[in-house]
């Protein structure tokens, strides 16, 4: 983006080399750390080599940004084979050959709990590559699309790890052949091969010698041992890399203990597997045996956590949660999983940041139902829940101070909730909890535990972080709205239809937004709960203001405003105030605006409220504007949008910027003006926003004609006419033909045809006549004046 004082001449976009330098922007680095003692597998890497160079031939590589040519590289192979490590440690191998990054996602494709989608996954990868939270399309297949364009200019590694299906992952593919996939899966998925041209790599377990050595090289520094002993452990694992390493840290474990031993010990487990499964394979067999080998010896407290984990149903797990989960305090938490970690059965990817091979999980799962109670289970459960319920409300006091705690009493014993020292760190938690809030909430609902299910969703409202995406907090809240309902809490159903309303709003669904809180207000009115009846008032305000209803949003606002005040809630007053001062303005009634906008910005400005001060201010800029106070106007949006970047919010951002341009251009600054513009739209543009987005192009179109450039602004005064015409916007529709109809009067040669102003001005005068305030009274004059000229 660049930044100008002054437009002259034309504006043209250069394609750079993408093959021989990087994408301005983030680079992610998300590949997990490499394997440790990694062996064998030559044959295996040496194929992926080839996978570098078109012609197939490692020892030949092509050109730095050369096509790949087969860009879609598959392994498979059964469980525990080593398909995971093999592909991460063959991407740390290649990795600077992908100067735009990495990106990395276990789909727990296999795992016992829910696998990951790739609509679930696009999100957090769009994160990943720069896309603002609030800029990413909620509809898949626009969020699939906005991906691969991001990705046609890059040169990336991305590693899909854990696939079970080709839908999991075919709309995670890249659009050009720039960029190389690496999937893994126990599966064949032939889809892949067949549809879209990927290679195929088999795992199967190692030859004896290749076992014998990833013995030795992980014992290597504990003991020294027989190579005819190693070779019967070997067999024993099945050969199987992930049952080998297991088996070899037990055996590093215990140095002074002969292998002998520790394989008797072995045989003696594979008995018992043999006695309890009937027709499983070999491989499984023997991967059972080891983990059952290892577990029980562990100590009895980290075998009780081991188990316990396996209840944890998201892809990770912090040790505050693991300490709620066992109901241990935090210092003891973290020796255990240490432990665990030790014996291989536990894997740490990240800070803080634990998580289970997805047949450990299963096996942990397995675990603690034989050997826990199932009120055990629950009430392990229930900690889990109740640490997660009061650490999102300690967050949301930084994230949301203005909104009301629904918690009132004390954490449950033993269960601290995590606790915060600033806005920055309760974000950081929210956005690292995000992957985990899902499944919580799914948990909860099919263990009928309906209180955390609909609590923990109405929480993570007014605590989701500044990345948290609508879209996927709508799916919180459908599950916790039946759970509010099964319990017959009136006040929780409320609660949530007012959010699920906002959300709906939030995504452009109006209709299903005013439903929502016409149910909330139903619900509100015959419990007698007048606070709630007033935010319900408010909320609905807020749906007829965003349709242009202003009439509707007078009164609900009006009435919202009304009630706040006899209820002495000062601040919700000031909030409906400003509402009720942006529905006032849009009518034309400015001196009405000023007053009640003057008073809410003031008790604002003493409240330190900044959201609210920032909305007041564009506000404020726009009434400035109407009055010819140009200077004034732009103060006001200037400060708005550094408010909207302090608080790292693209909607506030994106719609104060278009207030900001509209100031710039009424000063001639039309350079700054059209840099506004331009991030306005492209913000709008990611969001979905397409009316905002079409406000922002008819900006644009209004500046180029004043730079002398009518064609330019055609085509933005089209494009934005189209836009709101599918959208039924009838006011912002004639007001683009308004400005349409202009432009092409400045068009050399254009008079009042077919292709002339006057037509547009026609259609604006029709759409017009549906609205009665003052500012549609002057528009209706101002276009009927334009015609009479053009005649």
């Amino acid at each position: 983006m660049v930044q100008a004082g002054q437009v002259t001449g034309g504006i043209h976009f250069h394609a750079r080399d993408a093959r021989r330098e990087p994408v301005p922007g983030p680079r992610p680095r998300q590949l997990p750390a490499d394997v440790r003692h990694f062996v064998n597998r030559a044959e295996q890497l040496r194929k992926l080599d080839a996978a570098l160079s078109a012609g197939g031939d490692p020892a030949a590589p092509d050109p730095p940004g050369s096509p790949f040519g087969v860009p879609v590289q598959v392994i498979v192979g059964t469980a525990g084979s080593g398909k995971t490590s093999l592909a991460l440690h063959w991407a740390h191998r290649v990795a600077d050959r992908f100067p735009d990054g990495h990106l990395y996602a276990n789909l727990r494709g296999y795992d016992p709990g829910t696998p990951l989608t790739a609509t679930e996954l696009l999100p957090r990868f769009l994160l990943a590559l720069g896309t603002a939270s609030d800029a990413i399309p909620s509809d898949p297949e626009a969020a699939a699309a906005l991906y691969r364009s991001l990705l046609a200019d890059r040169r990336m590694l991305i590693v899909l790890d854990n696939a079970a299906t080709v839908a999991q992952v075919r709309p995670l593919l890249p659009g050009n052949a720039g960029c190389l996939t690496v999937v893994t899966s126990r599966g064949r998925l032939s889809g892949l091969t067949i549809r879209d041209g990927a290679h195929r790599l088999t795992l199967g377990t190692l030859a004896e010698p290749e076992a014998i050595a990833l013995l030795r090289t992980v014992t290597a520094d504990h003991r020294s041992d027989d190579s005819g002993q190693l070779a019967e452990l070997a067999r024993l694992c099945a050969r199987l890399p992930l049952a080998l390493r297991i088996a070899a840290e037990r055996a590093s474990n215990q140095p002074h203990m002969r292998l002998d031993e520790l394989i008797a010990d072995l045989r003696d487990e594979s008995a018992l597997w043999d006695a309890l499964s009937a027709g499983d394979d070999e491989e499984s067999e023997a991967v059972r045996t080891v983990f059952a080998w290892s577990y029980r010896a562990l100590p009895p407290a980290a075998a009780r956590m081991f188990g316990l984990l396996g209840l944890h149903p998201g892809p990770w797990i912090s040790t505050a949660a693991a300490a709620a989960l066992a109901g241990v305090e935090v210092r003891r938490a973290r020796q255990l999983l240490d432990t665990l970690m030790g014996a291989h059965l536990l894997e740490q990817r990240a800070p803080d940041r634990f998580e289970f091979h997805d047949l450990l999980r299963a096996y942990a799962r397995d675990q603690v139902r034989r050997e826990v109670s199932p009120a055990g289970q629950e009430e392990a459960l229930r900690r889990l829940l109740a640490w997660y319920v009061h650490t999102a409300d300690a967050a949301q006091t930084w994230i949301a101070p203005e909104e009301e705690h629904l918690l009132t009493g004390p954490p449950a014993a033993g269960v601290p909730p995590s606790a915060f020292t600033g806005y920055d760190q309760a974000v950081d938690w929210s956005e690292q909890e995000q992957a985990n809030f899902l499944p919580l909430v799914r948990t909860a609902e099919k263990a009928g535990l309906d209180e955390y299910a609909w609590r923990l969703p109405a929480i993570l409202w007014n605590a989701k972080a500044p990345s948290a995406l609508t879209a996927e907090w709508m799916v919180l809240g459908r599950i916790g709205l039946p759970a509010a309902r099964r319990l017959g809490d009136r006040a929780a159903q409320a609660l949530l239809l007012e959010d699920l309303g906002f959300g709906c709003t939030d995504i452009n669904r109006l209709a299903d937004s005013l439903s929502c809180h016409r149910s909330a207000l139903e619900i509100r009115r015959e419990e007698n709960d007048r606070y709630g009846e007033a935010t319900s008032l408010n909320a609905l305000g807020l749906v007829h203001l965003r349709s242009r209803d202003l009439a509707g949003a007078e009164t609900r606002l009006e009435q919202a405003s009304a009630l706040f005040g006899e209820l002495e809630e000062t601040h919700w007053q000031a909030v409906s105030d400003t509402n009720l001062a942006q529905a006032l303005h849009q009518a034309g009634r400015l001196p009405e605006a000023t007053d009640r906008l003057q008073r809410a910005l003031s008790f604002h400005r003493r409240r330190g409220n900044v959201r609210a001060i920032g909305n007041a201010l564009r506000i404020r800029s726009a009434i400035h504007l109407d009055r010819g106070e140009f200077q004034d106007a732009l103060r006001a949006a200037e400060e708005a949008v550094r408010i909207a970047l302090d608080l790292r919010s693209h909607v506030a951002e994106g719609w104060w910027l278009i207030a900001l341009g509209d100031a710039q251009r009424a000063l001639s600054r039309y350079g700054d003006a059209l840099t506004a513009y331009q991030r306005s739209a492209m913000l709008h543009g990611r969001l979905g926003d397409r009316s905002r987005e079409a406000l922002a192009w008819q900006g644009a179109g209004e500046t180029y004609v004043l730079l002398d450039r009518p064609d330019e602004a055609v085509g933005f005064h089209r494009a934005a006419v189209a836009v709101h015409r599918e959208l039924g916007d009838t006011w912002n529709e004639a007001m683009a033909l308004e400005a349409l109809g202009a432009a092409l009067r400045h068009v050399e040669g254009a008079g009042t045809g077919a292709e002339g102003g006057g037509r547009h001005w026609s259609r604006a005068l029709g759409l017009l006549a549906g609205h009665d305030d003052p500012r549609a009274a002057a528009a209706r004059e101002r276009v009927a004046l334009r015609l009479r000229e053009a005649r």
